[in-house]
């Protein structure tokens, strides 16, 4: 059991200090598919990705592989992004921790793992940062708390 701990390190949701309700200052529940500034990548009966299609894919001062942003029956309700290295990583946690709060250190945790998992949880948004470090892949999901769970529903309704 010990030998987990080792391959995986999850820390509890901390309370957001700053709910940014959206994205770059693009609320949730916004319809993405009338912006000039966004093309589809993705398009399906009730859930879309876009990108951005002028600006190269950054976070936190940093270049990214891909951000994307996904609507769910045309609302904006989650943010995808990828990213690789673990300066980026490291890069990406201070400025989330900054931004959202200190994580939680708790005395004798890991603080390095091969998979770790952080969470962030606002009134508004609920932020999941995954880091793969065997790859150095990194994922952020930044989700509205209130449309992300109809993904949900799609699945299921589709799922027979």
């Amino acid at each position: 059991m010990a030998g987990l701990v080792l391959w995986a390190q999850v820390v509890g949701a901390v309370p957001m200090t700053n709910d940014p309700k959206g994205f770059h200052d693009i609320a949730w529940g916004v319809a993405l598919i009338a912006r000039q500034d966004m093309e589809a990548t993705r398009s399906g009966p009730h859930v879309n990705e876009y990108r951005l299609k002028a600006e190269a894919p950054s976070f936190a001062g940093a270049e990214m592989t891909s951000i994307r942003y996904v609507t769910v029956d045309d609302q904006f309700a989650r943010v995808i992004i990828r990213y690789q290295g673990d300066q980026v990583h490291r890069r990406v946690l201070r400025y989330m921790e900054s931004q959202f709060g200190p994580l939680e250190h708790i005395p004798g945790q890991m603080t390095r793992g091969l998979n770790q998992q952080y969470n962030w949880r606002g009134s508004e948004t609920e932020i999941n940062l995954t880091y793969q470090a065997s790859t150095e892949r990194g994922f952020i999901f930044i989700d509205s708390r209130t449309l992300a769970p109809r993904f949900n529903d799609q699945i299921s309704d589709s799922a027979e």
